[in-house]
């Protein structure tokens, strides 16, 4: 059976963290990588890499984002998406994994449509989850208020923040604006272990973690994916219309999409995708 190590690879930026499958054979099938949303890293994955694994899947790499959970900062102080790609492809270039499948979620399936634009010849199955794209009045909310550069304070507020950010994005989206017309009716609030686990990730990153928010907020999803040519699978929440439907218009973009319904629960998500990639 395969564990899941933790390992560095070096860029130019400096480290990338990553996690990874060791200990199986993969029986010369292609690796999956997994990239993680924001504000989080790699760990947020562990729950659907174990699932992946009792799935059978070949190789796991979940890398985490420049800026995010252990690796290195951005170099830009502004970086966009195109840049976040090109550091993933090179960190997976350095490992010597040169053709894969790509899972990505939310900034991370905006960062995954970005390598598959890129680099077309390295990615063979894509796997997109909470694909999405905001209207301009919602980037510039967004951008104002929704990552806020943070840095160590002398008597700790930041502390308080990271758990209050991490606990009010399971409330309302926008974190920020509590009010019913907000709220996510149907979260669950994360128990204290995953809230604790959040907040220690955001701390780790506090300096850099809005870097990769930033650059999802305004990436053109729809006109990007109009130049991705692998299969592209869109996830969806199985029996919800709404999100079967707007994940429709993200899928309709692509030359090759189509929305592939789940469970979200980690153990149905992995048998999802492993039947994706084969």
């Amino acid at each position: 059976m395969a564990i899941i190590e933790r390992a560095f690879i070096r860029i130019a930026e400096g480290q990338v963290h990553l996690r990874q499958t060791v200990g199986s054979d993969s029986d010369g099938r292609l690796p999956l990588v997994l990239l993680h949303p924001s504000p989080g890293s790699s760990i947020g994955l562990v729950p659907l890499m174990e699932a992946l694994v009792a799935c059978g899947a070949p190789r796991l790499i979940a890398l985490d984002t420049l800026g995010n959970g252990d690796s290195a900062a951005p170099v830009p102080d502004a970086p966009d998406i195109a840049y976040f790609a090109d550091a993933a492809l090179r960190a997976l270039t350095a490992m010597g994994v040169e053709r894969f499948h790509l899972y990505g979620a939310l900034t991370g399936a905006r960062m995954a449509c970005e390598m598959a634009v890129v680099a077309p010849e390295r990615i063979d199955r894509l796997v997109l989850e909470g694909m999405g794209e905001f209207s301009p009045e919602w980037q510039a909310l967004l951008l104002d208020r929704y990552a806020p550069e943070m840095a160590p304070h002398d008597y700790g507020y930041q502390l308080l923040w990271a758990f209050n950010f991490v606990r009010d994005q399971a409330l309302h989206f926008p974190y920020f604006q509590r009010d019913p017309d907000h709220r996510l009716m149907t979260r669950a609030v994360p128990d204290a272990d995953e809230l604790h686990m959040r907040a220690v990730e955001v701390l780790k990153a506090l300096r850099t973690y809005h870097k990769s928010y930033r650059a999802a907020f305004p990436y053109a999803s729809k006109a990007r994916l109009a130049h991705v040519t692998a299969p592209a699978y869109f996830l969806a929440a199985a029996g919800d219309g709404k999100a079967i439907a707007d994940q429709q218009i993200y899928a309709d973009c692509a030359q090759d999409g189509r929305v592939t319904q789940s469970g979200m629960t980690p153990t149905d998500k992995a048998a999802t995708i492993a039947a994706l990639i084969g």
